[in-house]
């Protein structure tokens, strides 16, 4: 998973991101050490996920670039907010790692990793997705410059399969 996800900082940061905002997660953590660990960028652990789009919403205005790094569980949270968005015409990078897919152990998780893609376009969010490591970074290239070059919101859809499945141990 690393190679991904040092891979895809290093896109972000040529993309011109400069804040992080994210709710920990185990799919984003390599991510988030990386991000963590580069003072040049501003990190911001979340409470909830709508918070990250009303923050970089303001990152925006104030002319920086920004991602927003959640769980399929979380986008239900989002979904009031992404209004804000929508209606401002403000570019939203989102990148979801799925769950409630391929290999779930968890029924809590099904109905919305299952319900996510719908949700977001109902919202007027642009859903790529990548359900193959080795597709990852080309597809989040492609999402930022679709968001930050057409004031959009998109979210890139990183699969469970690409990530692997949590397992459960009883």
């Amino acid at each position: 998973m690393s190679t991904w996800s040092d891979a895809l900082y290093e896109l972000l940061l040529d993309a011109g991101v400069k804040q992080v905002a994210y709710v920990p997660d185990a799919g984003h953590k390599r991510l988030i050490e990386l991000a963590l660990a580069n003072p040049d960028l501003k990190t911001t652990v979340l409470t909830t996920e709508e918070e990250g789009v009303a923050l970089l919403v303001g990152a925006y205005l104030g002319g920086d670039r920004g991602v927003l790094l959640l769980q399929s569980s979380g986008v239900g949270n989002c979904i009031n907010m992404l209004s804000l968005a929508a209606e401002c015409r403000v570019p939203l990078l989102m990148l979801v790692t799925m769950r409630g897919e391929w290999g779930e152990f968890n029924p809590w998780q099904v109905t919305m990793g299952q319900a996510t893609p719908a949700v977001l376009e109902a919202m007027g969010t642009i859903v790529l997705r990548a359900d193959d490591a080795e597709r990852i970074v080309e597809t989040v290239r492609a999402g930022s410059v679709l968001a930050f070059d057409s004031g959009r919101m998109v979210a890139v859809l990183i699969g469970q399969r690409a990530i692997g499945a949590k397992a459960f141990r009883k």
